[in-house]
């Protein structure tokens, strides 16, 4: 069987940038454990696949997608969402410029308008807890807020202990969080907050851009800012921009993405 490949950076308006993905169209579901074995070989963070959605109705139109990392299925991933907008709009000559998307996590709806793509993700506003020993165990500079909702949220009181900040990944990977992970943040100097996010027990520790997270920064942020349109950067090596609204139920993250390869993988 052979299959079409795209890789796409996402998040991003230059390649090598932002947070590259993989997407793989299908006719129909391969058994899980081949879809997780191509995320495996892929080796990035996360590989989108996708099929027509089989409803009867326009409002059920559109097409079901999974997310697979290189270990597990994720139930919400924004980056590889917006690369599979991308290849619908750029390869596969997709007409509107509002797409349906069916996943884990409900309805998921992108919009796009030029090389702009909005992503319209369920709000996760996180709630204050405890931080287990073990990520505390594993930071150099100790949070001064900490928030959970999928994820640990840690606040930091500048953008330069987000740069500086060192993270014990043999300390840290002795928690399992699936399939949330360990997002630091801070006010940014020149944008609205900034991150990080980090993923114990995974091939790829630090994620370079993180739609999902955003679930939860995005309120966090909106309210401690009191404002309601912000922009925002994650501080990974290849750094991503994403535009960010709080839309109150539901949070709106944009960005544009860059088409890497394309090529075509064989399944005997």
């Amino acid at each position: 069987m052979k299959l079409d490949l795209y890789q796409i950076d996402s998040f991003t308006d230059k390649i090598f940038g932002g947070n590259p993905a993989c997407v793989v169209p299908l006719e129909s579901w391969l058994p899980d454990d081949i879809l997780l074995k191509i995320a495996k070989e892929n080796a990035v963070a996360e590989t989108a696949f996708f099929i027509p959605f089989a409803g009867a109705n326009s409002e059920s139109a559109g097409f079901d997608l999974r997310w697979f990392t290189p270990e597990i299925e994720m139930d919400l991933c924004g980056h590889a969402t917006l690369a599979t907008a991308h290849v619908l709009k750029t390869f596969l000559n997709y007409d509107e410029n509002s797409i349906s998307f069916h996943s884990k996590s409900g309805m998921l709806k992108v919009s796009v308008a030029k090389d702009m793509y909005t992503l319209d993700f369920p709000s996760r506003m996180p709630i204050e807890t405890e931080l287990p020993e073990i990520i505390k165990t594993s930071l150099s500079i100790q949070p001064q807020e900490v928030l959970h909702s999928r994820d640990y949220i840690l606040v930091y009181t500048s953008e330069e202990q987000i740069i500086d900040i060192q993270i014990n990944r043999q300390i840290l990977d002795q928690i399992n969080l699936d399939p949330g992970g360990v997002v630091i943040t801070a006010q940014g100097n020149d944008c609205d907050f900034v991150s990080r996010y980090f993923t114990p027990q995974a091939s790829i520790f630090e994620d370079p851009v993180t739609g999902s997270s955003h679930c939860s920064l995005i309120p966090f942020w909106s309210r401690r800012l009191n404002k309601k349109q912000m922009t925002a950067l994650q501080l990974s090596d290849r750094v991503g921009k994403l535009y960010c609204e709080d839309k109150g139920e539901r949070v709106l993250i944009a960005g544009n993405a860059r088409t890497y390869s394309v090529a075509n993988i064989w399944i005997d």
